[in-house]
């Protein structure tokens, strides 16, 4: 008789976080090699803490906070965290839906890193972090309208900030694109050169 196959390590951590978490855990999936958890707001704190000081997971290290943007949808973001478990060696992906208005609860007490990630994703995406030390921008200018990594965000009527060393003071101007427009037939990569480089005939062919 056949033995049920082994678990795989991130299996093994699935199961363990959900018989501990229940219903603090909305959904889960195991995915090209990486595992993910989708939580709420009002669980993620419960969620992280588990995850850092379990004997079994001990994901002591924060990698990243960004955000995702579903223009669509009510809840329009997605605040990703991922984290490092040294001892494991193995990474998880915590989601959780939210959108410009509700507050996110910080991590900085669990993790001091998150300051900078959540600044970022306050910063660019408008997403709000309840709890945090010092959620001011990060990227963009003070004065700077708008957050420029939704999708909806417009592409012209903006300005952008600059030193002038003619003026001796920062200036604002309307944003210009400074590349020119370019076309490639993907032919060869030294197009407009007025040589012929060695190789280059066989394009022509």
């Amino acid at each position: 008789m056949d033995e049920d196959p082994k678990p795989t390590p991130l299996e093994a951590l699935a199961e363990h976080v959900l018989g501990a978490l229940g219903d603090k855990i909305d959904d889960h999936a195991i995915a090209c090699g990486e595992l993910t958890f989708v939580t709420r707001r009002d669980a993620i704190l419960d969620v992280v803490r588990f995850l850092r000081d379990d004997a079994e997971c001990r994901f002591i290290s924060i990698v990243d906070i960004c955000g995702v943007d579903y223009p669509e949808r009510d809840e329009r973001f997605d605040v990703v965290y991922h984290l490092l478990s040294p001892t494991k060696n193995l990474r998880v992906r915590i989601k959780l839906p939210t959108d410009d208005t509700m507050l996110v609860p910080s991590l900085t007490e669990l993790f001091p890193g998150a300051d900078w990630y959540e600044r970022e994703a306050y910063d660019l995406f408008g997403i709000l972090f309840s709890g945090h030390p010092d959620l001011r921008r990060l990227l963009t200018d003070y004065g700077f309208d708008g957050h420029p990594m939704r999708k909806d965000f417009p592409t012209t009527g903006y300005v952008e900030v600059r030193y002038d060393e003619e003026r001796k003071r920062v200036v604002y101007e309307p944003v210009k694109l400074q590349q020119e427009f370019r076309t490639f037939d993907y032919l060869s990569p030294w197009e407009g050169t007025d040589y012929v480089l060695p190789g280059d005939e066989k394009a022509k062919q």
